[in-house]
């Protein structure tokens, strides 16, 4: 099933990076000859078990899969280790767009990351794939016209838990939050 939906996003990604630019000429809008997919995740902290190399793998089998190419053009996956700081993947990915040519940006585990990184892929007008994060921003205010939030949200979370105990009659609950972007938005949410 993941290697299905990385094919999904591959190709997703191919389409958009390919006709994106509209009037321009197809092969004019993928920057440097090459397709090039930068995987922001994190590599030796706390989501590194739930993504990390394995999020790197199952990109690196989706482009084998399609072929490793898109119009006549390679596609080379490049890896980064957020650290779960914004900060950091804030300067990768201003790096990668700016200097690197990066078409697009996937994976984004962490929904602070991925509430930074998809701003600046709408600045910058480059693709940013989140599926890793949950925050509820991500789909709502915080949602661009050059970002897909293809995952969970905490509002999704929020409603059927908080929902089901309402339902069951419970009338007073407690929250032990998680103290970051996730954990709060889950806590609003509900």
């Amino acid at each position: 099933m993941k290697l299905a939906v990385q094919r999904f996003l591959i190709a997703a990604a191919a389409m958009a990076v390919a006709f994106g630019s509209g009037a321009v000429a197809q092969t004019a809008a993928i920057s440097d000859d090459v397709v090039k997919i930068g995987v922001l995740t994190d590599m030796s902290g706390q989501f590194s078990h739930e993504s990390g190399e394995g999020a790197v793998t199952a990109v690196k089998m989706a482009v084998e899969d399609f072929g490793g190419k898109v119009l006549g053009k390679p596609i080379e996956v490049i890896v980064a280790d957020h650290q779960n700081k914004p900060d950091v993947a804030s300067t990768i990915a201003r790096k990668w767009f700016d200097v690197e040519h990066v078409d697009m940006v996937a994976n984004l585990i962490n929904s602070s990351i991925a509430l930074t990184v998809s701003q600046l892929a709408k600045e910058k007008n480059r693709i940013a794939i989140i599926n890793g994060s949950g925050a509820s921003r991500l789909t709502n205010d915080a949602c661009t016209p050059n970002s897909v939030h293809y995952a969970y949200d905490t509002y999704a979370l929020a409603r059927g838990t908080g929902s089901a105990l309402a339902k069951a009659g419970k009338k007073s609950w407690y929250f032990l939050t998680a103290d970051y972007a996730f954990g709060h938005a889950l806590e609003a949410d509900t």
